[in-house]
């Protein structure tokens, strides 16, 4: 029970920690990877707050050092999905029912605990088991996830406090509550935060969540999972378990108490599973939430007036950042004639001086791709281009797995707009450009719009606010994430809320009030304080 209005005002965002030499922060930093790689860790799933283990061990290898072993985790079958959905189910009631001040306490105490106790460990998780470096991590696994966690709290509470006007001799009032069922919670390797983000959002509105992280995760995931533990979240509300996809959408897309699936990932993998769900849609209690956020094919556009080394910059940081695993990488670029020949120079110059290597070695600016499927995937895009007599290999195009997925940054250079790589999501350190005429600027502006099936993310650089104000109109539903000089990348949350449009999701926009409401159900009660007490209306009496 309240005893009162609870404020949850803005917070503001997490300071990001810079890592100078001999900086407390790189110290720290160090050690913690230090004491990490001494480690084996044994990761079981969580089942109603219980560690569970099957002997079914798989290991986690960091992506640029396939030869160590950070530990093992345990894969679960059908028997594991259905038990975490029971255990989901059987403290919904509770859960929904507590108290608002005591759910956010919760979450805002994890995020006090990564800001301080854990920030260091969680952060050398991160580099090592997806394989980002000191600063990708810092602004990741510690400020995003921070700020996600203690933003959503601020928002719910907004939100708690939107009611309907009343009238007099009646009173109305607005419920929030959480889904009748259980959220399903899949998501991605490339964001720590985005891992933590999906199946707590949905919590944080009270409800219960199945959540399965992808692989190339598990191993932050589960420290997240112990710090939310820590934290006070009960036993049940999160259940984390590492099954096999299909198997996993088959058990819960197929029972009648699913409510809604939070997804980070593929658009073929969404796409199918909005086609199971519609194939069980008489089976459900109440129609699920499909939340996604998908594919990207993310675009630079580049004016005659703009700056070369903004250019290049953009480029350079768009595009190779966490070796361009990001949703919103910079992947095609389009460059004016009349300056592309000095932004080609400067950027061959730029990626020649990217270090790549291990994420312990804190001068390398790219690391290893996530996986050896991943890394095979860009190889091949990278062979078509060499053979390709469309494109050019500008800078990069080797690679190695020797010692782990190691690619270099790739620029590769083609006079065909829709040539393959122009089109098609890569997702690694592969950026593609093509040169437009100076003087058919606004007729590029319909190719870019035209050429990707996603809508993610895009930016306008250039120093003519007439041809800025006509990118931002044409281009109105070319991403959903709209980046002025600047790269694509890189959103903050309660200043840039995430999420795209036509092939890259529903856009329901992580780090705003607008992805809380998916997992909200309202409620409306009206309470009349002098009923009437005759069917009767004035209107029937003539005289």
């Amino acid at each position: 029970m309240q005893f009162g209005y609870f404020n949850y005002p803005s917070p503001a965002n997490e300071p990001v920690l810079n890592y100078a030499p001999g900086s407390p922060e790189k110290l720290n930093l160090k050690k913690a990877l230090a004491s990490l790689k001494k480690k084996t860790l044994d990761i079981p799933m969580y089942i109603n707050g219980k560690a569970v283990r099957t002997g079914k061990k798989i290991a986690i290898h960091p992506p640029h050092e396939n030869k160590h072993v950070l530990g093992h985790f345990h894969m679960g079958t059908k028997q594991h999905a259905e038990q975490a959905i029971n255990a989901a189910l059987k403290v919904r009631t509770n859960w929904s029912n507590m108290s608002w001040e005591a759910r956010a306490h919760i979450f805002l105490k994890a995020a006090d605990l990564l800001a301080t106790k854990y920030r260091f460990e969680m952060n050398a998780a991160t580099m090592l088991g997806q394989s980002k470096n000191a600063y990708q991590a810092e602004i990741d696994a510690a400020c995003e996830l921070i700020d996600f966690l203690r933003f959503n709290v601020h928002f719910l509470s907004e939100i708690y406090k939107q009611q309907p006007i009343s009238a007099p001799g009646i009173h109305n009032r607005m419920e929030w509550r959480g889904l009748e069922g259980f959220v399903l919670a899949v998501t991605p390797f490339n964001f720590t935060a985005i891992g933590a983000n999906l199946p707590s959002a949905a919590a944080m509105c009270g409800n219960v969540v199945v959540w399965k992280p992808s692989e190339g995760q598990i191993y932050s995931a589960q420290l997240f999972m112990r710090i939310l533990k820590e934290a006070g979240l009960p036993d049940g509300v999160i259940n984390m378990v590492y099954v096999d996809g299909p198997v996993l959408g088959n058990i819960c897309f197929r029972h009648p108490d699913f409510a809604g699936v939070h997804f980070t990932g593929s658009t073929g993998v969404f796409n199918h599973m909005w086609k199971q769900i519609g194939e069980n849609i008489d089976n459900y209690k109440t129609y699920p939430r499909i939340v996604g956020e998908t594919g990207g094919k993310d675009f630079v556009m580049v004016h005659p007036t703009a700056d070369v080394d903004t250019v290049v910059a953009a480029l350079a940081r768009g595009a190779f950042e966490y070796q361009g695993q990001k949703c919103s990488a910079a992947s095609r670029a389009y460059l004016p004639s009349n300056i592309a020949k000095a932004i080609k120079e400067k950027l061959v110059l730029a990626v020649q001086s990217m270090k790549v290597g291990s994420v312990e070695d804190f001068s390398n600016f790219v690391n290893a791709v996530i996986s050896e499927k991943s890394f095979d995937k860009i190889a091949g895009y990278i062979n078509k281009a060499k053979k390709d007599k469309k494109a050019k290999i500008l800078v990069g195009g080797n690679y190695s797995k020797k010692i782990g997925y190691f690619v270099e940054p790739t620029v590769i250079e083609t006079a065909d707009p829709k040539y393959l790589t122009m089109c098609e999501e890569i997702f690694g350190p592969v950026l593609t450009i093509y040169t437009y005429p100076a003087a058919k600027f606004e007729k590029t502006l319909d190719l870019v719009n035209s050429t990707s099936k996603y809508a993610l993310t895009g930016s306008i650089i250039s120093q003519d606010r007439s041809a800025i104000e006509l990118a931002t109109e044409k281009l109105r539903h070319a991403a959903g994430n709209f980046y002025i000089n600047d790269k694509p990348t890189g959103a903050v949350v309660g200043q840039q809320p995430f999420g795209g449009a036509r092939a890259s999701g529903t856009n329901d926009k992580a780090g705003s009030m607008l992805n809380l409401y998916r997992w909200l159900s309202a409620r409306t009660i009206k309470e009349t304080f002098n009923p009437p007490t005759d069917y009767k209306y004035p209107f029937l009496n003539e005289a």
